[in-house]
């Protein structure tokens, strides 16, 4: 009976100890946050909590501007993402294409999906100049559908493949047409999937840099990592505003996660393994 107590207490110290590891920089984010610039540079324990630095993140530096900007850019490639994703898996899983025609789309996408996204920085800089959509959140939201679109696609192919081919069947019997089944049939059995790469496009896309440096240059278009960047000024860094804009940049990310985790669990999973 020792034994697997004693395992069960190191299992214990172990996930309390990652725990406590991953909450310290969290901490200390906040508060800093909450520090006045003289108490983060003394670096002392004790401090009079003050709102100085969200005032003047939000105020001197318009990063209300930029949040706007990167949920615009975040959501408008994830909606277009899913819709396009949704539509090539349930093409690919349930239609009946030749199958060297299946293997060369997907391979195509896993290829692109390997490139470092640098490859793609240039391009799309010199497209967003020749159209005339250089600066706006429409050229962030056209490269990240190029970038998350082989994701969705190859997950939600994989999940479609585990629909039962009886219901597709029966419903085709019942003379339904094919929108009628991916709309009523395939589209719910398919929500871990779609919550899956949902999940993924957003946070990729909310979390870029490369590009929402490179195809923007005020804050018409500029995003939120761009905007910390920034905080790191000639002759000063700006402890007390980065802390601020990393506080607010977690939270629609933690309830993007808190809300779809058992979506995502099941995405996952289910989806990779069943065909």
């Amino acid at each position: 009976m020792k034994a697997p107590r004693l395992d069960r207490l190191v299992i214990f110290s172990i996930l309390v100890f990652g725990v406590v590891v991953t909450l310290i920089p969290i901490v200390v984010v906040f508060r800093t946050a909450l520090q006045l610039p003289r108490d983060i540079i003394s670096g002392g324990l004790l401090f009079s909590p003050s709102l100085h630095n969200i005032q003047s993140t939000f105020g001197t530096y318009r990063f209300g501007r930029l949040m706007v900007n990167s949920l615009v850019s975040a959501s408008g490639a994830t909606v277009i993402v899913l819709a396009v994703g949704a539509l090539a898996g349930f093409s690919l899983g349930i239609f009946t294409w030749p199958r060297w025609w299946t293997a060369l789309i997907l391979a195509t996408l896993l290829m692109i999906q390997m490139l470092p996204p640098v490859v793609f920085a240039g391009p799309f800089y010199l497209i967003s100049r020749q159209v005339g959509i250089y600066n706006t959140p429409l050229a962030l939201i056209m490269a990240y559908i190029v970038l998350q679109t082989p994701l969705a696609v190859l997950i939600l192919h994989r999940f479609s493949r585990s629909i039962p081919g009886e219901l597709i069947e029966a419903a085709h019997m019942d003379g339904a047409r094919h929108h009628v089944v991916f709309t009523h049939i395939c589209l719910p059995l398919m929500t871990p999937g779609l919550a899956t790469a949902g999940l993924l496009s957003f946070v990729f896309s909310w979390n870029d840099f490369m590009f929402a440096v490179s195809l923007s240059s005020t804050t018409r278009a500029m995003t939120i990592p761009v905007g910390i960047a920034n905080f790191a000024q000639d002759f000063q860094i700006l402890y007390g505003n980065i802390a601020v804009a990393a506080a607010f940049a977690a939270i629609p990310g933690f309830l993007m996660v808190l809300f779809a985790q058992r979506y995502v669990t099941r995405g996952l999973t289910m989806g990779a393994v069943k065909e």
